[in-house]
């Protein structure tokens, strides 16, 4: 990838090297190129492990500091320092910021080998321990895998020891071997390694170069390409020119809209979707990105994949937009908004409707037109990051399109509008095909007799500091939406009615003559929610409102009566346009989302969540409890694994009669097995019966996600199927034959599964291998249930007594321990009937949260380990490669046929 990304023709960076030192060498270069970082590299067999970290190291124990995983880097890059000219990756001024040796903490290794041996174990499991001693760092350093947000991220972290320091050690700007800083190096590049024919006009910084930007975005399990940052054509870097150079802001104020009766066709005039989300201010820069509200709340950990995208996005820029949860159409759905806590509640999309600033300028005194053209040039193309397109159309045929397939409304935008933060302007109108609005919660009712947590809510919009009545909403809320709402009403009851005239909560009307007899209870009007209605009455009172969803985003203050503005009021040109039908042209924008792979199931921040699967609500809890605490891997990263593999490991449970090996307090923790799970489980769980001890008992079947998840979250870390279903119980779908290596080395295992393989493949008779994830290898042979299990067993017995004498120096088929002397079991007798093994895809309750992984035959060789295949790593190659294992699943071989070969003189040379 190093050399991918980079021509030697034109770069003087190395292209290679070797060591010759007993000990580890690290380096950290500060690297000036798009945006200033520090890149720290550690060696490691042969090459520079390399994180790029945006802030630089700490030597505060307090301090976390992101570190991203790059490419390895050849050995010789310890020694670069210089330029890299301007066009080329990562143009720009690199010194050598600080060098020295390194080795794993606490460490008894007795050389450099078997450190880098450690460190390779430290490095798959997401968590290394260092020692450094360089001429700037010194002591112990932690580098850790972040969990679930980004595939590349990692913290960089100081130990306490007493090199800790809260000192910024940072300001120790010169490198340690020219001892020049950035601006000097850029003066006089005198140390370029390898050749000195790069000017020193050719560089330096690549202000807006090919340089590709750290990538911060969360990639679930599947790696996906960096952003790909849109260089502006010449005609927008002319626009640009026009910007007023200032300082990003921090806290801008949207620009609002005003509310008018009536679409309308008018020149001057652009059209948007009026979108059903929270309205969002997004601030980027090379630190990050940070999400803000209307009122400047931050959005950054509710919406952590928007964040997390903008991060990667490699612009330098503040955009206006909406954050919305699409459905499978690519309709926006404000309930299920609210309700968002992770990717499995729906697609999270940011809509991109303006920028406000750009690369140091300001950008908000252009007309809109102009800021449009920019936006569209910059905006990174993302899966989830979107712009939100104009339409040069006729008003009222968009307006006509939007309501017939159901929008909540249009926006008109004059062309020439200039940006005017926190005002709200009749040079942006907003067209709605409902009538809704925010309102505020001054209180509840509690009709005698009811058993619901409250009857209505009572609420009402503040008019020059006073709080006016404008309802009581009694609809649109379920048992659990009330009960989640009452917890927060319980802290801000108060005594007295917040309303200017005290609302009459028991007043008949000519619909409900007699209305039962309501208790109010009164609230600090500190809460939003968003209602729709049929009209307004005279008194200002909704005509059967409907509450649609709390709304976090708006401060209460600031949540008064929309003022109608007539339309014909504020169009310059009441003459109208030739009107032209619209309906096809706004619903290509609003297309379904892409089909992405799954990511997180579960948020990183609650420790109990309840989530709806297969219909089902299932309460998730103890989610921050360690289940693996060397690789500090959590209950909640086993549910998130289970729900990414699901579609893949599901073929190898459904019907499948289950023996569940519980570890409810991780792998360090006591653990039993279960198989009755009668009056255990939830109703919905499917269960197949059996006898034992004459008492009549249930196995749990795993039919869906729901009975999968159910599982991990009692503990189950490994899924134990039969190789049956229960539909024919005494017919297994596979025939397996289990290497053990006992105190073998893996490679022997290898070569016994090489051996095997060789035998089967010689009588016709197809098979796959998957590690076992613990300590060897799993190979199965299809049968498509034609043979029953006595069969099976019979067959595999045959097979092990021709690899056993093959190999009869390290591989015994004798069950009992002390009769294989040590050598590599062929285990055959595990197709029995109620046999179980661990279902590929299946983790493991074993250090480095390993995973029986599926396995293509030429990867099966001398070198492969048992901790490269990990709950880190297993998804991105699962979506890589799909279901390898499927034909285990398939018409299986003819048995038959199989054992007349084997009868062969090609196999029989006994």
């Amino acid at each position: 990838k190093y050399r991918e990304k980079r021509s030697f023709k034109e770069t003087p960076e190395p292209t290679g090297g070797k060591s010759s030192e007993p000990e580890l060498k690290f380096v950290i270069q500060k690297h000036d190129a798009s945006h200033l970082h520090y890149d720290f590299r550690l060696e490691m067999r042969g090459v520079l492990k390399s994180w790029a970290v945006p802030k630089g190291p700490s030597t505060d124990p307090s301090v976390k500091r992101l570190a991203m995983m790059v490419e390895d880097h050849p050995y010789d890059y310890r020694n670069f320092e210089g330029i890299i000219p301007k066009g080329q990756y990562g143009g720009g001024t690199v010194i050598v910021w600080d060098e020295g040796t390194y080795a794993p903490a606490n460490s008894q290794a007795a050389d450099k080998k078997e450190e880098e041996k450690i460190l390779m174990q430290q490095l798959h499991a997401g968590n290394l321990k260092l020692v450094l001693k360089g001429e700037k760092l010194k002591g112990e350093y932690h580098l850790v895998k972040t969990k679930g947000r980004m595939e590349n991220g990692w913290l960089l972290m100081k130990a306490k020891d007493k090199y800790a320091s809260v000192k910024d050690i940072t300001t120790k700007g010169k490198s340690v071997i020219s001892g020049k800083t950035i601006p000097q190096m850029e003066k006089a590049p005198d140390k370029i390694y390898g050749r000195t024919s790069v000017k020193k006009d050719s560089t330096a910084k690549d202000e807006k170069g090919s340089a590709k930007k750290i990538k911060t975005a969360d990639d679930g399990a599947a790696e996906k390409k960096p952003l790909k940052k849109k260089e502006p054509p010449a005609d927008i870097n002319a626009l640009l020119k026009k910007g007023i150079k200032k300082p990003q802001p921090k806290a801008l104020k949207p620009m609002l809209a005003t509310l008018t009766d009536h679409p309308f066709d008018a020149p001057g005039w652009v059209y948007e979707i009026k979108w059903d989300g929270y309205r969002a201010v997004a601030y980027i820069n090379k630190k990050g990105a940070e999400l803000l509200s209307r009122n400047n709340k931050s959005f950054n950990e509710k919406f952590y994949p928007i964040t997390a995208a903008l991060a990667a996005s490699g612009i330098n820029a503040v955009l206006d937009g909406e954050v919305i949860v699409a459905d499978e159409k690519g309709m926006a759905n404000f309930g299920d908004l609210q309700n968002w806590r992770s990717e499995a509640d729906g697609t999270l999309l940011y809509y991109v409707f303006d920028i406000l600033w750009y690369e140091g300028k300001s950008l908000i005194h252009l007309p809109l037109s102009e800021r449009r053209q920019i936006l569209k040039a910059v905006l990174p193309e993302s899966d989830n990051i979107l712009l939100s397109n104009d339409f040069e159309t006729s008003g009222i045929g968009f307006f006509a399109a939007a309501e017939k397939i159901g929008l909540e409304g249009i926006m008109a935008k004059r062309a020439d509008s200039t940006y005017i933060p926190g005002a709200r302007t009749s040079d942006w109108l907003k067209i709605k095909t409902s009538l809704r609005h925010e309102v505020v919660i001054g209180g509840y009712t509690k009709n005698e007799g009811t058993a619901k947590q409250f009857s209505s809510l009572l609420v009402g919009v503040f008019e020059k500091g006073k709080m006016v009545y404008t309802g009581k909403i009694g609809t649109g809320f379920n048992d659990k939406t009330q009960k989640e709402m009452m917890k927060l009403f319980k802290p801000l009851i108060i005594k007295t009615s917040p309303f200017d005239t005290v609302p009459d909560v028991n007043k008949p009307s000519r619909f409900r003559p007699t209305p039962p007899k309501a208790l109010a209870t009164w609230l600090k009007p500190e809460l939003v929610c968003e209602v729709s209605y049929r009209e307004i009455t005279s008194e200002g009172v909704m005509r059967h409102p409907s509450f649609e969803g709390m709304r976090t985003d708006k401060p209460a203050k600031n949540v008064g009566k929309d003022i109608l503005v007539k339309a014909e009021t504020v169009m310059k040109d009441k003459k109208p346009t030739k009107a032209v039908k619209a309906t096809k042209e706004t619903a290509k924008y609003i297309n379904p989302p892409k089909a992405a792979d799954r990511k997180t199931f579960l948020n990183p921040a609650d420790d109990t969540q309840v989530r709806k699967i297969n219909g089902q609500e299932i309460k998730f809890s103890n989610l921050h409890k360690i289940y693996w605490p060397k690789e500090n891997i959590s209950k909640r990263d086993l549910l998130n694994y289970y729900y990414q593999v699901a579609p893949f490991i599901l073929p190898y449970l459904k019907d499948r009669p289950q023996s569940m090996n519980r570890f409810p307090n991780g792998i360090t923790g006591k653990s039993f097995y279960q198989k009755d799970v009668t009056g255990k489980v939830p109703d919905w769980v499917e269960t197949f019966p059996y006898v034992s001890q004459g008492e009549h008992k249930n196995f749990m079947l795993c039919n869906n996600e729901a009975a999968l998840l159910y599982m991990a979250s009692l503990g189950c870390i490994e899924m134990n199927p039969w190789s049956s279903t229960y539909k024919k119980p005494d017919n297994p779908d596979w025939c397996v034959i289990d290497l053990d290596p006992d105190k073998n080395h893996f490679d022997r295992v290898i070569e016994t599964a090489q051996v095997t393989k060789e035998i089967l493949d010689a009588i016709g008779a197809d098979c796959y291998c998957k590690t076992s994830g613990s300590t060897g290898l799993h190979i199965y042979i299809p049968l498509g249930k034609k043979y029953d299990y006595e069969a099976s067993k019979e067959f595999a017995r045959l097979i092990a007594h021709l690899v056993n004498e093959r190999l009869p120096k390290f591989t015994s088929i004798e069950r009992p321990t002390a009769k294989r002397k040590g050598k590599l079991y062929i285990d055959f007798l595990q197709n029995r009937p109620q046999a179980t093994l661990a279902a590929a895809y299946s983790l493991r309750p074993k250090p480095g949260a390993t995973v029986s992984m599926p396995l293509h035959w030429e990867e099966v060789k001398k070198g492969m380990k048992m901790e490269d295949f990990n709950i880190q790593n297993a998804v991105k190659r699962i979506l890589s490669m799909g279901d390898i294992f499927k034909p285990v699943l398939g018409k299986g071989i003819n048995l038959a046929a199989a054992l007349r070969k084997m009868t062969d003189d090609t196999l029989d040379d006994r």
